[in-house]
């Protein structure tokens, strides 16, 4: 695990980098919210509360095989006579598997692109070009939140998704570790946003998260997250909260002045 670490941090700061980069790709949208609620990010129905509800499926590319959920971004629609210069926020819960365009929205986001005279047009185009940029996700006074899945089976076997993933970071590995032990035991990304562990320590755990920072990453621990009769279902407050910031490799052209 060390030397994996060392070698993605590595990567990261062999680049040159802006934490701003302006994109530019199509968007369309859900004729339903109920299906980004069964996302592949594994959030459920907790999609809709995240992101002031407007989550949003994106490309392989954003998705980074469950590495992007969590993620937040400000989307633009270009066309002048449909759309504000304000554009929408979204968070990323699902995968969008067409190569068509980069995000499918909630009807919600999608129409909050248009101006309020406008929003019968932009559905009826059903898909417009847009740009955008990562942005930090905001939770104000919410920590990182542990949440047990319902599969998790006490005390071996523990299955989690972090919610209210704060700053613009991605989680690249989590470890966790009986309360007053200094052994950890790694987890493994089962799918999007849930990670498990079929050896779970006994007792309280510690988590600690290795998160993107940068052009490098680090380490965030939190301390007494679980008890030692954690239960599958409930959400755990980790104590931390998340505001680091990544760094990506821009083209000059990309940066703009947005």
């Amino acid at each position: 695990m060390a030397q994996f670490l060392w070698l993605f941090f590595l990567l990261l700061s062999s680049a040159t980098a802006c934490d701003r980069c302006v994109h530019q790709s199509k968007a369309s949208y859900f004729s339903s919210d109920s299906a980004l609620s069964s996302g592949a990010c594994g959030y459920g129905h907790l999609a809709v509360g995240l992101g002031s509800g407007r989550p949003a499926a994106g490309g392989s590319s954003l998705y980074r095989q469950g590495g992007g959920c969590g993620a937040c971004f400000h989307i633009r629609c270009k066309n002048p006579k449909l759309c504000t210069s304000t554009g929408a926020k979204v968070i990323l819960t699902d995968l969008n598997p067409h190569s068509q365009a980069d995000f499918v929205l909630s009807s919600k986001a999608f129409m909050a692109l248009a101006y309020p005279s406008m929003v019968r047009d932009i559905l009826k185009h059903g898909i417009v070009d847009v740009e955008y940029k990562r942005v930090p996700c905001e939770y104000k006074n919410q920590n990182i939140a542990v949440r047990v899945e319902g599969s998790s089976k006490h005390p071996n076997y523990l299955a989690i998704k972090l919610l209210y993933q704060g700053g613009q970071t991605e989680v690249f590995g989590i470890n966790v570790s009986q309360v007053g032990n200094p052994k950890w035991i790694p987890m493994r990304r089962n799918y999007g946003a849930v990670w498990d562990t079929s050896n779970a320590p006994k007792g309280a755990l510690d988590f600690r998260f290795a998160v993107t920072h940068g052009f490098d990453g680090k380490w965030i621990w939190a301390k007494n997250v679980l008890p030692a009769n954690w239960k599958p279902g409930q959400v755990y407050d980790s104590g931390v909260q998340l505001t680091a910031i990544k760094q990506e490799r821009c083209t000059p052209c990309d940066k703009g002045t947005w």
